[in-house]
């Protein structure tokens, strides 16, 4: 392990069948109003809004809801949720539904007493915090993000054609998560397994830097591997208790900020997908899949020892009798195999990437700095191009 650093993980989670029957003590923590914040409704549909209703009303609690939250949260609906929390004085902020109605409710956390335009604030100029935050919890209903332990919120501006992310300090993960793998049963295979890609995405991003003997290293693997066996079984079966709560909980422990402790990180990935995201609106963990593997393909020379690593230690490859280079390639076919098998999509014409966008694609994208390659704007041109 390399480097200095300190590590803090100031959420609570509640895991499994019985653990929404804590949002009731969780909430006499906080102040009388609490806005809801969900997405298009099908909590309503599977029954979970009453479920958190019910307890809201018995905790007392007056119920201001904030609909509508959309797959990537826009720049005009964290100001419509800025206003409404204002205008009601809300002590706290309940997310029910996935990570983008978590990432929403932490934008709105740090937003509603921002004196300035969050946006320019947060996500252009990336500064800090600097007003008074309204504390946010979640009962999460799709897996893949993350976003339920930590400080992460990313927003999308289409007028600007940016969707960026701001990953805030400890002060802004949400205080408690409630995590019921059932809530995600109902999940259509499309989002289900673009939430996986997502999962094993964030894995690999912090995964594919730095050249010690790392600990976080050991245990990615591990949680890829277990994502990988899990994921197959999910995807023939979608209510198997077992491996849907194996994601659920491989999802929170591949982006709660442990396994980045001690490395640089990658996440060009992520910058080249949101990016995408801005111009087609597309699927996050889809926008990935699509452009991963032209992207490890071409940094692979950079990193080769970690990709032999990656194809031996999570793929099972036989390095006997091999060059690095083929262990390495063997590796990401076995990859390239895995996501064709649980059906993500492999290009991003099929995401609605047309050939006039990729300057602007590529000039959106934030080049970063901890992996095993810096791109250059042509460089992230032609893995676009390998990517359609």
């Amino acid at each position: 392990m390399l480097g200095n650093f300190s590590y803090c993980n100031p959420t609570r989670l509640y895991f499994g069948e019985d653990s929404l029957n804590y949002l009731h003590d969780e909430l006499s923590k906080y102040g009388p109003t609490v806005m809801l914040c969900y997405g298009s409704g099908s909590i309503k549909k599977n029954g979970i809004y009453d479920q958190v209703m019910d307890i809201l009303k018995a905790s007392g609690k007056t119920v201001v809801e904030d609909a509508g939250v959309m797959p990537n949260p826009t720049v005009e609906k964290l100001y419509e949720g800025c206003r409404l929390a204002k205008e009601n004085n809300v002590d706290f902020i309940l997310a029910v539904g996935g990570g983008s109605v978590c990432d929403y409710a932490k934008a709105v956390s740090v937003s509603v007493y921002c004196e300035e335009d969050p946006w320019e604030k947060y996500y252009l100029k990336m500064e800090d915090v600097s007003c008074k935050i309204v504390p946010v919890g979640c009962v999460l209903t799709m897996v893949g993000t993350g976003s339920e332990m930590n400080g992460g919120a990313v927003i999308t501006n289409h007028s600007q054609k940016r969707k960026i992310g701001h990953v805030f300090g400890d002060q802004v993960f949400p205080k408690f998560a409630i995590l019921n793998p059932r809530y995600t049963f109902t999940l259509p295979k499309y989002q289900m397994v673009a939430g996986f890609y997502d999962i094993f995405n964030h894995i690999t991003e912090q995964y594919f830097s730095g050249e010690d003997d790392s600990t976080s290293d050991y245990i990615a693997e591990g949680l890829m591997r277990s994502l990988v066996h899990s994921s197959r079984i999910a995807v023939k079966n979608p209510e198997d208790y077992e491996a849907r709560s194996n994601i659920m909980w491989t999802a929170t422990w591949a982006l709660n900020t442990l396994i980045a402790q001690g490395k640089s990180t990658d996440w060009m990935v992520h910058m080249i997908g949101q990016s995408i995201g801005a111009y087609t609106d597309a699927t996050h963990g889809m926008t990935l899949a699509a452009v991963s593997l032209p992207y490890y393909r071409h940094i692979c020379p950079y990193g080769l020892k970690k990709f032999c690593r990656f194809a031996v230690n999570v793929w099972n490859v036989d390095a006997a009798g091999k060059t690095e280079e083929e262990v390495a390639a063997e590796g990401l076919s076995r990859m390239e195999s895995w996501m064709k098998e649980i059906g993500l999509v492999m290009n991003i014409t099929q995401l609605g990437v047309r050939e006039e966008m990729l300057e602007g694609i590529a000039d959106g994208t934030f080049i970063m700095q901890g992996g095993y390659h810096v791109l250059t704007h042509d460089e992230i041109v032609e893995i676009l191009k390998e990517s359609m």
